[in-house]
């Protein structure tokens, strides 16, 4: 699934052992880039450009998942591979170390089983159910089983046991068991906590284009299976990241947090803190939210998405509720083509000091090369509802060459999507007892 999943180049990195310790109210776990030289992906032959264009062609690629469907505080380490989050967590009794894609597009959590019908070939150790005390197959008529929609779930109707099924937008696929197990997960300031009887899928017939590197997806959207739903009071039902510009080098770092002071306490001038609320509706695995406009400097242009989001007569409204995903995986962040237009013009006419050109990779529509001059770019400002969120240069242009820079954001004719460059050094903070997302301005790279 590396080609049809994107998210923040980053991946999750737990050390861990089990642990039967009471639950904290707190975990925080480093993230390490991809790209990073502390990555075990890093390519020291590949470019900086070159890492970009294949972070950028991720997004587009993991987009078109949000289009087409497949039929205690805790703090995880991330490291970005190739736009992926992968996070390492165990799992079985006695258990067994599985690094795996973190996915907020995804809500049921799944590994590579043994025995295999059809397993990709993987670094690490894949998952023996049979060896397992603490493993127990969920029955077909379980609460559990029928929270999968009926083209993901399937019976054996001998062994009466529950049965899913995904496929993904680049073939890629995986069909198993859907079974509890004890998942445990580490923590930066102490010992990993084990949560027994999590459902999760066991699969036996994998294949396609998910990396080797990866044992499966650890699901952290907002549906009823996902892991972050599932750990629910655990962690207050809050959790939130903070992802650093510098997390491509030796000395930036981010991270993700789970658990009751994960997220600032309220929105206030004093802390620099916004919020929105979240937008409840189908399907619930993502994390919706209403954009209500767009500011170039100080021209503000209302956020109109008609083509897929029109009120009950069909005309469009500039605050359509839940017309945007917010998603930490998707590098790029892609608006309605019909609205980009307008916004596209007015980033053009506040650019100085250098002219629009193309992009060379043919990804990027709106690229800005000077001469000698220094470019000077305008603020950009996100209005959502009830939320201003002003960007730096950095979370809405990149930085392509020494003489060129490009406009992160690009249109698109399906859904909307706030990406991850746009959230950079931000504390991105999901409640989700009280349905808001919050944003504070901070410099991820220091230590939280």
């Amino acid at each position: 699934m590396a080609n049809s999943v994107l998210f923040v180049t980053i991946f999750i990195f737990f050390s861990m052992t089990l642990s039967s310790s009471t639950n904290p109210k707190h975990f925080t776990v480093e993230l390490i880039h991809r790209d990073s030289p502390h990555s075990p992906l890093y390519n020291p032959q590949t470019t900086p450009t070159d890492r970009l264009h294949s972070a950028f062609l991720r997004s587009i690629s993991r987009s078109r998942r949000f289009n087409h469907q497949p039929q205690t505080d805790l703090q995880s380490g991330l490291i970005g591979a190739g736009g992926e989050f992968f996070m390492s967590i165990t799992i079985g009794t006695p258990p067994t170390n599985v690094l795996a894609i973190a996915d907020t597009g995804s809500d049921l959590t799944w590994v590579q089983c043994k025995p295999c019908q059809q397993c990709y070939k993987e670094n690490g150790p894949i998952f023996d159910k049979e060896k397992s005390s603490s493993y127990k197959s969920e029955p077909c008529d379980s609460r559990n089983c029928n929270a999968l929609s009926t083209t993901e779930r399937g019976c054996d109707e001998d062994k009466k046991v529950c049965k899913y099924r995904y496929s993904y937008g680049d073939r890629s696929f995986t069909r198993g068991d859907v079974a509890t197990e004890t998942i445990s997960i580490g923590s930066a300031s102490g010992s990993p906590v084990s949560f027994p009887g999590t459902v999760f899928g066991c699969g036996y017939n994998n294949g396609g284009n998910f990396d080797e590197t990866g044992s499966g997806i650890i699901g952290l959207g907002g549906g009823y299976l996902s892991l972050i739903s599932q750990l629910g009071s655990s962690i207050s039902n809050r959790f939130s990241y903070c992802l650093s510009h510098k997390s491509s080098t030796m000395n930036g770092t981010s991270v993700i947090n789970l658990g009751t002071s994960s997220i600032p306490s309220g929105a206030s001038i004093v802390s620099n803190v916004v919020s929105t609320p979240l937008v409840d509706k189908e399907p619930q695995t993502y994390y919706y939210l209403t954009l209500e406009a767009i500011s170039v400097g100080n021209t503000k242009i209302p956020y109109t998405s008609s083509m897929y989001y029109p009120n009950e007569d069909g005309v469009s409204s500039a605050a359509t509720k839940g017309n945007i995903i917010i998603d930490s995986g998707t590098t790029l962040t892609l608006l309605e083509s019909g609205f980009y237009d307008r916004f596209g013009a007015a980033v053009e006419e506040s650019v100085t000091g250098a002219k629009r050109v193309s992009d060379p990779q043919g990804l990027l529509s709106h690229c800005f090369k000077s001469g000698s001059a220094e470019i000077g770019l305008p603020e950009i400002t996100v209005h959502f509802s009830g939320a201003e969120v002003r960007l730096s240069a950095l979370n809405a242009f990149v930085k392509m060459s020494e003489d060129m820079v490009c406009l992160s954001m690009i249109p698109t004719n399906e859904v909307g999507i706030y990406g991850n460059f746009a959230q950079m050094d931000f504390l991105v903070g999901y409640d989700l007892e009280a349905r808001r997302v919050s944003f504070q301005r901070m410099d991820c790279s220091a230590e939280m």
